[in-house]
């Protein structure tokens, strides 16, 4: 058999095994989704929910994330308002100019931005401190004691996750759609009523739930994959930048595909139009 046949035939099992891991993974992502949600709703019912930890890890994904959002959001504003408004002025329409800015904000800017520090900031931390527990084997000491890591460390950091991503997403729409205005009236290009009116006219309350709504679905994904690469850690301190590195990475890819998965079905199920 020749090199190059060589060479094929190993390049070919190197992908179909790249395939069998990824399939792998995201089975065991959707399973360890369940479960925390699972856990999530059952012990708030039989009120056994970890509340303190719930607090600790929302405070701290609020300190880490919270100045960074506002930071990112203030120029996703800026930029959104110049092109839109440089558009605009182009074509004769800038009395859209709100119209166009505060659907964008809302059904895009907010939730990606929300989910871009979810991932980052807050996900890399729970998947380094996950992945310190795993190998210094505190995860198979609560093993043995007979309690769940899922029950007792990833629940409470997937709810608290899920609550900080929607109020960021509030946090980032407000700062975002602001600085649009300020840009957009102060620069004179056009005035504050019609603005306003174009934004109201054209902005529908689902869109604001639609924001809502992929906040939740990013918080989630973005724990999740934390969680899983940090419980899947090994290798000692180089094990655990690893996971954190293929976390943060997955973390992005399938925000990715979740954000275009649900921006197309909510173009193709919610009426658009002038409200």
């Amino acid at each position: 058999m020749s090199s190059l046949a060589v060479a094929g035939r190993s390049g070919f099992e190197s992908m179909v095994d790249r395939s069998r891991k990824g399939v792998v993974t995201s089975g065991n992502l959707v399973i360890l989704g369940i479960e925390a949600v699972g856990f999530i709703v059952v012990d708030i019912v039989k009120r056994r929910f970890s509340w303190t930890e719930f607090m600790l890890q929302a405070w701290f994904m609020t300190r880490v994330s919270l100045l960074p959002t506002i930071l990112v959001a203030i120029p996703f504003g800026v930029i959104t308002s110049v092109q839109i408004g440089a558009v605009a002025n182009q074509i004769g329409a800038t009395s859209f100019s709100g119209a166009v800015n505060g659907i964008g904000v809302l059904r895009q800017g907010a939730p990606l931005v929300t989910s871009l520090m979810i991932a980052g900031a807050v996900g890399s931390a729970i998947c380094s401190d996950l992945g310190a527990r795993t190998v210094r084997e505190e995860i198979d000491a609560l093993k043995v004691m007979g309690i769940s890591p899922v029950q007792r460390l990833v629940a409470p950091r997937v709810l608290a996750a899920l609550v900080v991503a929607l109020l960021l997403t509030v946090i980032v729409s407000m700062a975002a759609m602001i600085t649009a205005f300020i840009m957009n009236v102060g620069g004179g290009s056009i005035s504050a009523g019609a603005y306003l009116d174009s934004f109201v006219s054209f902005s529908q309350p689902t869109d604001f739930a639609l924001a809502e709504f992929k906040a939740l679905v990013f918080g989630l994904i973005a724990t999740v994959v934390a969680s899983h690469k940090g419980l899947g850690a090994s290798g000692g301190p180089k094990g655990v930048a690893d996971a954190v590195n293929q976390a943060v990475v997955l973390s992005v890819i399938l925000l990715a595909g979740a954000n275009v998965a649900i921006t197309q079905a909510y173009v193709m199920l919610v009426p658009q139009g002038v409200a």
